[in-house]
This record gives C-alpha cells, structure tokens and sequence, in this order.
C-alpha cells in the first residue's frame, strides 16, 4: 500500500516512520524545502527517541522517503494523511484550520479516484465533513472516501505509542475506509489493540476530550499539592493511594509546575472554544486553563520565595524542555519562570541536555552551561523544572559545594528529604510539608480540625 503524509512535523515524521515500520511505503511532504532536504540527508529535524535510527532503516530499505511535490507523490497513493499544524488562532483560542484546509485543496487537485483522505492532524469537531465539502467543491464527481484518524502520541514516547497503543481511534462513513484503515493498523492485531470504528465527529471530539482529560488530572494533583503543603500532607502519598483504584490510575497524578508542550495548552483552548461556539460551555476546561497558567507563576513564586531576598541572587535551572525525553520548549513552565526571575533582578545559569539550542532562541540573558554542576557554580539555588534521569542521581554533595548558597526547589519531588539530609541542602519540594519528612507518626499533628456547630 502506498501511503502519503502531508507535513514531515512532529506527528507527520513519527506516524509517517512508523508506518513504514509496519512495511507500506510511505512518502512524507512538506512545503519546506530545507527540512526535506535535511531528512534526506539523515538529518531529523526534532528530538525522539529511536526516530532517527527508525528513519534511517526504512530510507535505506526504499520503504520512507521525503518530497516536496506533492502532486506526484499523489499519483500511486491509495492513502493521504494530513499531519499539517493547527496551532491555536489569536484571540479566540480556537484551532486555526487554514494548513488543513490547503492541504484539502491541493489533495483534491491531483489525487487517483478512489483515494482515502485521512485527517492525522488535531482538528475540532466537524471538520472532517468541511474537508469532505472542500475537495468535492474543488473536483466535482471524483470517488474519494473520508476518515479521521487522531494520534495520540507523548513527546518523548511516540514510537512506543504508535506500536503498543492503548487503542487506535478511527472515524470513517464507508466500507472501503474502514477496510483500508484496517489494513493500516493490521500489525497491531497481533497484539490484540482495540479499534474503536465510530463516526468523524465522534473521532474528532475524542481525541480533544482525551488531552481535556488529562490536562484536568495534572491541573488536579496540582491543587491537591497545594493544599498538602498547607496541612502537612505528601500529594506523592496521595496520589499513589488515589492512582491504586482502578477508576482513576496513577498516570498523569504528578505534582510540578503545570502542563505544556505543543499539545494540552492549545487542545484545551481549543475544546474550551468549541464549547462556547456551540453553546455547551466547558466550564472545567476553562478553570483548568486559567489555573494551569497560574501554577507557573505559583511556581516562580516560590522559587523566589526560597532565594529570598532574591533581587541580585543567581539562580541554577535544570531542565528547560516541557517534559523529559524531548527538545520541545512550547509553552514550557520554564519559560515563564526564568522570565519571572529576570524580571525581580535574579542572574539565571541554566542547563538542558537536549532542549538548551531550542531555549536559547526565546531566552535571552541566560548562561547556559554544558552540565549541571557547572549551573551550581555560584548559584545562590538551584530550581529542578524538567524530571530528565540524567537529574535524579545527581551527586549533591558537589552540587552543595560548588553553589554559593544551600538552596535545591525541587519542582518534580524527584528527590526524597533523606537524600538531601547529609548534603547541608535546604529543600524545597511540591506538595510535601517539610516539617513532617514523610513519617507515618509525626510526634505533634500538624492540623487539628474543626468542627462546626452541628457539624461531626
């Protein structure tokens, strides 16, 4: 089966790499020439694990290769994914469809009767049937069948996601779409991965309702550990009692800074903006978002806190990149806290291992430092954004012996207060009252309740 994919971005590479994994040949095409060439040569333009080395075997084998043209790649394709951007619009906050929409006209234009248009990329709801109308307006009478397909793919993670998915999401209005979206996903069968065959629209809002989900969850624990540092709680103990029942699970229940990356900051904007366009308010979505922006400021906050008074003081920041595993810095926490913390006066010496090249292109007046002992050189303290492993064993013995101060604001609880008690740190953690220590029976009770009158 000949499969191509418009847009060699974040989705288009890994979707369009793993599929050729599974044995199609698939082209993948972009309006941007430099970042063809670059992936011809060998170059990947992103930071995934295992992509490159993914990317590699299947161009030597003929089975991937990368174009610009996309009228020719359409001559032999039985299947079209469109894996354009559909980055937030201004104003509004709804998904700005204009890239989805090009890519239906130039579809329409030269693709075989018969193809299966396919929409990979995040789209609100109903735009399915807007591609359906387009391509038919631009080429009257041609046979073509329409799917929606959503990814749900984690940066840092995507490889193993696309193989080993929990299901696999497909929208389609025909026989030969789904018997063709079939055959795609065929190789998973081993593995017995649940398709869920529905309707476009009901694909579209599934894929926004999921990211909404579990935007929801992180903005949850966030507020719960918030609330445990004011009585002497452990958001770590909790969310691990909480994560052991089966309707809720543990994953997505880690304290820190808040969400962002290129997916849940504009997917809950644009889920929240569908519901006012139609009338069908998501009134949580909404909060999430508003406190979600809060909690990075929360978080500079208490970084400063700790450095107090921080006006003058330099400040160490491991991690720049939104989560671990990836070089992607959009809508990062960290960016708006290093921004907080030029702002009061504070000297910021940062470290990333793969997003630094990325940040410094936002990020001015910044050092960057080739490894995190070196961010502790005259450091009055240090603040841990992004849980990267090569952070959680760091020797904090040196890191104590190079800073100026004694200061470690640990903002993912990757560390535990015994580690820290030998170093001479003073630490700072999200969610957990230092003054318990995480011991089962703390001597005083740190909260003593209060009942109302007629209350129990």
């Amino acid at each position: 089966m000949q499969i191509v994919m418009i847009g060699a971005g974040y989705v288009g590479l890994v979707s369009g790499a793993c599929f050729s994994e599974f044995g199609f040949s698939v082209t993948c095409v972009d309006v941007n020439a430099e970042r063809v060439q670059a992936l011809n040569q060998g170059v990947v333009p992103i930071y995934e694990p295992g992509l490159d080395e993914m990317i590699a075997r299947n161009s030597a084998a003929g089975r991937l290769t990368f174009a610009t043209d996309l009228e020719a790649a359409l001559q032999d394709a039985e299947v079209v994914f469109i894996a354009v951007g559909t980055p937030s619009r201004r104003g509004d906050g709804e998904a700005d469809l204009q890239y989805v929409h090009d890519a239906a006209r130039q579809i329409a234009r030269a693709m075989r009767p018969g193809t299966v248009v396919v929409i990979k990329s995040t789209v609100v709801v109903g735009t399915g049937r807007q591609v359906k109308e387009i391509i038919a307006a631009e080429r009257p009478g041609i046979d073509f069948s329409m799917a929606s397909n959503p990814e749900f793919l984690r940066e840092g993670s995507a490889i193993e996601d696309f193989m080993r998915p929990d299901r696999v999401v497909v929208g389609v209005e025909d026989e030969r779409g789904e018997k063709t979206l079939r055959r795609l996903y065929r190789p998973l069968n081993l593995r017995e991965t649940p398709m869920v065959f529905t309707t476009l629209e009901n694909a579209e809002l599934t894929k926004y309702a999921s990211n909404a989900f579990l935007a929801m969850k992180i903005t949850f624990i966030n507020e719960v550990a918030n609330l445990c540092e004011q009585v002497g709680g452990n958001v770590q103990d909790v969310a691990r009692a909480m994560g052991l029942d089966n309707r809720i699970g543990g994953k997505f229940l880690h304290a820190g800074p808040g969400f962002g990356g290129s997916c849940f900051p504009k997917d809950t904007r644009a889920f929240a903006a569908t519901g006012r366009k139609f009338l069908a308010p998501q009134s949580l979505i909404e909060t999430v978002i508003t406190v979600n922006e809060d909690r990075k400021k929360q978080m500079a906050d208490k970084i400063l806190a700790a450095a107090a008074p921080a006006q003058g003081k330099t400040i160490g920041v491991l991690g720049v990149a939104f989560k671990p595993n990836t070089d992607d810095i959009r809508e990062a926490p960290s960016l708006t806290i290093i921004e907080r913390l030029k702002e009061v006066g504070c000297h910021v010496r940062a470290h990333d291992p793969v997003a630094a090249d990325n940040a410094k292109a936002v990020l001015k007046e910044v050092t960057w430092c080739t490894n995190p002992y070196e961010v502790a050189d005259g450091a009055d303290a240090i603040a841990i954004i992004t849980e990267w492993n090569s952070y959680r064993a760091l020797d904090l013995t040196e890191l104590a012996n190079r800073m100026d101060g004694d200061t470690l604001i640990d903002l993912r609880n990757i560390y535990r207060e015994e580690e820290i008690a030998e170093t001479g740190l003073h630490y700072v953690s999200v969610g957990r009252d230092p003054l318990v220590k995480n011991e089962r029976f703390p001597a005083q009770p740190v909260l003593k309740a209060v009942v109302g009158r007629g209350g129990e």
